[in-house]
């Protein structure tokens, strides 16, 4: 099985021999002459090739990162939101954010680690099919399934940035020495929409089912994680029927399903076990290879604390029983009597993992995603008894997780913008830390020009002497993504900044 969590790590730092680094525009190149001459030979460089563009997410070969690519993919989806709060250890760049104060100095906001792992996928795009001349024992079907694997990858990758800034520089062709480099413009969020849509086309006939086991099932894509991908961007670009065509895929699939169980096994299952029924797609990591995790969450000086709402508000608590709350809450999402962050650093309801046991996996996407995805569309379109299969949809996920009454918003069936809210409300319950959160709100206002929520969102989020100021910032669209970092700006000449930042 290659594609074990020690694979991960050893083809991660055996890819240095490979990959050398370039100060360059976003970029992480091969060393010039070494990729052509000594590599790309055989199938099973391919398929290291494939492995390592999975392992880049885990972190720089060099360990040179100011942010992994896990850490911005949390970052990102939830500083702008709502549920966290500051702490002792909270970056100035962080707060920055937090206060709706962002400058292109910012370091989370720098792209370059989604980037090397862009130039990683294109390396193999552009290599990996001459190697059918040279090794008679790789078949067209390997080469297509791995090839689907890395396009799926690149459209995960520019799916976050398109959320993120908007627009971005497309880059489809390898940097793979300095004569290659191009200095490129930004391409429009409708530009790079399709093209993530055309690579997740591509890939879908040709991603495998199964790898014939589970972690790699939950740690590489299969034509399930490329689905689940699709709704998410279909529901970003409000093609609602496809993006529901693109959920019933997974669902009909019959592979997976909602985790049930007590108030720990829930958590036990998807978060300290990891790779569950319900996972469809998770970055994984181990003992040899720890998530950035703890030292924001677990240690005295921690970066981050949950928001007072997030048990007062979002899963709220029972009075009259201890026993009886939401799975997702107390023990699992938050630890409430300390307000920490509990989904990536808790060993069970009650004790802390140490320090060397840091290693809960990054969770992409899982089946309650895409059943709320497909909610969301249909609440959206909105046709016939829409309205009522969302609702059965999210009353579905609440009852696997034991919901209190009082978050039950009942919306009336013919009323689409309650039922929308409703939904949006679950996915915060649902998702809370899986960095979905500011980007669940940004669809939402943008959906419909409704920029109360993200006034609202503010509001509740930045002190009180800059809310008039925040609230007016949201009234810019281009307020709603981060700046082009000043590096990037300053490196390539062909790019403009976001005009929000000017």
């Amino acid at each position: 099985m290659l594609l074990n969590r020690l694979k991960y790590i050893i083809v991660l730092f055996a890819l240095t021999a490979f990959l050398g680094s370039c100060k360059k525009w976003m970029d992480l190149k091969p060393n010039d002459g070494i990729i052509r001459e000594d590599f790309w030979k055989t199938k099973e460089d391919v398929e290291a090739s494939v492995v390592g563009c999975y392992a880049s997410l885990l972190g720089s070969p060099s360990g040179g990162d100011t942010h992994a690519p896990a850490e911005l993919f949390f970052l990102w989806g939830e500083l702008r939101a709502d549920m966290l709060a500051s702490f002792l250890g909270t970056r100035d760049n962080e707060f920055e954010i937090m206060n709706v104060n962002t400058t292109a100095a910012n370091t989370i906001t720098n792209w370059r680690p989604i980037y090397r792992t862009i130039n990683y996928c294109n390396t193999v795009l552009r290599f990996a099919p001459a190697v059918r001349g040279l090794d008679n024992t790789f078949t067209q079907e390997q080469l297509d399934a791995w090839m689907a694997e890395v396009k799926t990858l690149r459209a995960l990758m520019y799916f976050y940035l398109v959320r993120s800034f908007k627009e971005v520089p497309l880059k489809l062709d390898p940097t793979t020495s300095d004569d290659e480099i191009v200095m490129l413009p930004k391409s429009t969020e409708e530009v790079v929409i399709a093209q993530i849509l055309k690579d997740l086309s591509e890939a879908e006939s040709k991603a495998v089912l199964t790898y014939g086991n589970n972690i790699t099932d939950k740690g590489r894509i299969t034509r399930y994680a490329v689905n689940a991908i699709q709704a998410d961007v279909l529901l970003w670009s409000s093609n609602y029927p496809a993006a529901i065509e693109a959920a019933n895929k997974v669902i009909d699939s019959r592979r997976f399903g909602l985790v049930q169980g007590s108030l720990g096994g829930w958590f036990n299952s998807l978060y300290v076990v990891g790779n569950s029924v319900e996972s469809i797609f998770e970055l994984q990591f181990n003992v040899q290879k720890l998530n950035p995790f703890y030292s924001m969450f677990a240690v005295g000086n921690k970066r981050f604390i949950a928001a007072q709402k997030v048990m007062d508000a979002v899963y709220t608590t029972d009075a009259s029983s201890d026993t009886t709350r939401d799975i997702r809450g107390d023990g699992a999402s938050v630890q409430a009597s300390t307000s920490t962050i509990w989904k990536y650093v808790g060993r069970n309801y009650d004790d802390l993992r140490a320090l060397d046991e840091s290693y809960a996996n990054w969770i992409f996407y899982r089946y309650a995603d895409v059943l709320l995805i497909k909610a969301e569309a249909l609440a959206q379109r909105a046709n016939g008894n829409d309205l009522q299969q969302a609702l059965d949809i999210v009353y579905n996920v609440r009852t696997r997780a034991r919901a209190l009454p009082a978050t039950d918003e009942a919306p009336p069936v013919n009323d689409a913008h309650g039922v929308s809210m409703f939904i949006l409300n679950e996915r915060s319950r649902e998702f809370m830390y899986e960095g979905k959160r500011w980007y669940d709100l940004l669809r939402n206002a943008r959906r419909s020009g409704n920029l109360s929520i993200l006034k609202d969102l503010v509001a509740s989020t930045v002190p009180a002497n800059m809310v008039v100021s925040a609230q007016a910032k949201m009234d810019d669209p281009y307020s709603h993504f981060f700046p082009i970092y000043e590096y990037e700006i300053q490196t390539n000449k062909q790019l403009i900044q976001n005009p929000f930042y000017r």
